[in-house]
């Protein structure tokens, strides 16, 4: 078989891999995207359900108006609009009590209206609401220094807890609000995550324009928000998007890129991005990891992972009123509903846990029942309803454990001439999130540009 030529071969079809090769496409360099799997999209894709033919992401994804290098992706695409935001922050939690209350902010200057919105929310007395006011600090020095210097003069060893009590949070507005943050961006309990990633997405959440706290939720499974869109956008201009291909990388005697084997294809290319999870770093070169990476490849082997799990329910009818609601005080952090996102033709709820150590490995019997009594204990319509079918999806390598003493997170280039990073779990200064993937794919794009490749 010929070699297939390329300017660029990007390892890695997520968020961080396609938002790399669109970048360089759009630049005019040939690319060739390798991805393992048999679909694109990586831990954040889709795939049809069996007994009733729904669309299921494999993990429920929720977007903000501060993803900025997300919405630029997307608009590229042509698909922002298919993540509408919020017009302004709007979230609903209930306890297992059936205590539900809406958090709404006011059309106030930012950060006002999240502060005005904290203040008027009803779910924790007065009292525990005016603790919010403590952060008032943070939030100048953000407006002053920006989200990213702020997150950096926390403490490495300091936890989420123990920031937000330091700062005067009172229990009762961390268990509502607080945690319930940390866990869905960090993907970890508070009490182990670090608080400098959760210190930066509170300072981008807290941005300058009103928008940046609005939450966007794909009405499209994720691979048609962006996975699909991306290989056309990348075969029009030339690419080539290939899948069930493992990557292997090759290199010269002097340490640049020969060529990479994907199947039964060998391309010939003069950079690559390296996009694949760091659990996955060690087994990309045709003959071992290079001596020069070996360091990387230490700490990527060091890292933990912490494992997400969606209970995915279908009822005989409605039970909520709202997309999506906060669970407060169980093992399962938020429920959506599918059929409100999606529209008619899906009918389930996506229930999740964040940070799911404790449960992850359980049956799925006993998953399904434990899903099933928390949505019932917190949505009163749930009671009456009837459950047809359940499917659970674990992921147990979602993301990298956030813990302090964690290991050092790699930067975009490389001791390699031409082999750059990309991935959620590269030094972003965010945790493993949409956003910190889709600006480490731009980053990359980036350096192979200013590297002339």
């Amino acid at each position: 078989m010929e070699p297939v030529r390329a300017d660029v071969v990007v390892v890695g079809a997520g968020f961080a891999g396609l938002s790399a090769a669109v970048r360089l496409a759009d630049r005019g360099r040939r690319v060739v995207v390798v991805e393992e799997a048999p679909r694109l999209g990586g831990r954040a894709t889709a795939f049809v359900d069996r007994d009733t033919g729904d669309r299921v992401d494999n993990g429920q994804h929720v977007l903000f108006g501060c993803y900025r290098e997300t919405y630029a992706f997307l608009g590229r695409l042509g698909t922002s609009h298919l993540a509408p935001l919020q017009s302004s922050l709007s979230v609903t939690m209930a306890n297992g009590s059936g205590r539900r209350a809406t958090m709404k902010s006011p059309a106030w200057r930012p950060p006002w209206q999240l502060i005005g919105g904290v203040l008027s929310w009803r779910a924790v007395p007065l009292a525990d609401r005016l603790t919010a006011m403590r952060l008032a600090p943070l939030l100048r020095r953000v407006r002053r220094d920006g989200a990213a210097a702020v997150a950096a003069r926390v403490p490495a060893t300091e936890t989420v807890s123990s920031w937000l009590a330091a700062h005067g949070q009172s229990p009762r507005l961390c268990d509502w609000l607080w945690f319930p943050l940390a866990v869905a961006a960090l993907n970890q309990d508070p009490s182990t995550a670090a608080a400098a990633p959760f210190v930066r997405v509170l300072g981008e959440l807290f941005g300058p324009r009103p928008e940046d706290a609005a939450i966007g939720l794909a009405s499209v499974p994720l691979d048609e928000l962006y996975a699909e869109p991306a290989r056309r956008f990348i075969e029009a201009r030339g690419g080539t998007v290939l899948t069930k291909a493992a990557a292997s990388v090759s290199l010269d005697d002097d340490g640049r890129v020969s060529h990479v084997d994907a199947g039964s294809a060998r391309i010939d290319a003069r950079a690559v991005v390296v996009a694949v999870p760091w659990h996955a770093f060690d087994r990309l070169w045709a003959r071992g990891v290079p001596a020069v990476m070996a360091e990387t490849a230490s700490r990527a082997a060091a890292m933990t992972s912490s494992p997400i799990v969606t209970v995915n329910l279908w009822f005989d009818g409605p039970v909520m009123r709202e997309s999506f609601v906060g669970l407060v005080g169980g093992p399962m952090h938020w429920v959506f509903d599918k059929s409100a996102i999606f529209g008619a033709a899906a009918g389930h709820l996506s229930i999740v846990s964040s940070g799911a150590g404790a449960i992850a490995r359980l049956e799925n019997a006993e998953l399904t029942d434990l899903a099933r009594h928390q949505v019932t204990e917190a949505l009163p319509e749930a009671h009456s309803r009837r459950l047809v079918r359940s499917l659970v999806v674990r992921e147990h390598r979602a993301t990298f454990s956030l813990a302090p003493g964690a290991p050092a997170r790699p930067t975009t280039r490389t001791p390699l001439a031409r082999v750059v990073l990309a991935g959620d779990w590269t030094d972003t200064g965010l945790p493993a999130t949409i956003e910190g993937a889709v600006l480490s794919g731009h980053r990359a794009a980036e350096a192979i540009l200013a590297l002339g490749a």
